[in-house]
């Protein structure tokens, strides 16, 4: 496969999870790790790995900080991350998607032809924490967009590809997230009937 260019790696790591009662999400396992390890595995050749929320257990190299304010959203989370990114790409990732993978994220990379590219779900919903940027044109999205800025408004400016990745019958969809009990325990479920293989790294 050829070459692609260097890239870091946000991942987006906070808020409450107040339907899950309170929990911290990434933290939360399925398939024997937690969610937010799956997405750091899945991102193991970045450059720079980063996340973004509250002091959490990472993997030796993956830096932690805080938003500003803390608490104050998926659009001061980006910006955060973005404050520390020295590639020209970069991938911004949801904490609570399990089944992603290092595959998936480097399709979402050779499909990069202008601001960005993102994955769409089988509902045709845009998965706005599951794609891939150029970072000097999402930075200039986020120039002063306040804290709590719904995503969609701030990302609408930019030229992105919509991407709906194949996804195998026996296999849960890499965009699953758990948002509810009822999430976490469907994931659960499929990881242990080994419906998903383990990410790379």
């Amino acid at each position: 496969m050829p070459a692609l260019p260097p890239y870091a790696a946000v991942v987006l790591a906070g808020g409450r999870a107040a339907r899950l009662g309170g929990q911290a999400k990434p933290q939360l396992e399925v398939g024997g790790r937690s969610m937010l390890a799956a997405v750091l595995a899945a991102v193991a050749d970045a450059r720079t790995r980063l996340v973004v929320g509250p002091p959490q257990p990472v993997p030796a190299g993956v830096q932690v900080l805080r938003e500003q304010p803390p608490g104050g959203g998926p659009v001061a989370a980006m910006r955060a991350g973005l404050a520390r990114v020295d590639t020209d790409v970069v991938a911004v990732l949801a904490g609570d998607l399990p089944f992603l993978t290092a595959e998936l994220v480097r399709a979402l990379r050779d499909r990069l032809t202008a601001d960005g590219v993102l994955v769409v779900d089988d509902a045709g919903r845009d998965q706005l924490l599951l794609g891939v940027w150029r970072t000097a044109a999402l930075r200039t999205a986020l120039t002063g967009a306040p804290a709590h800025a719904p995503v969609r408004r701030v990302l609408s400016p930019l030229t992105f590809t919509r991407w709906r990745p194949p996804v195998e019958p026996d296999r849960p969809a890499p965009w699953t997230d758990c948002d509810t009990p009822a999430d976490l325990a469907r994931a659960r479920a499929a990881a242990a009937a080994g419906s998903a293989a383990p990410a790379d790294g």
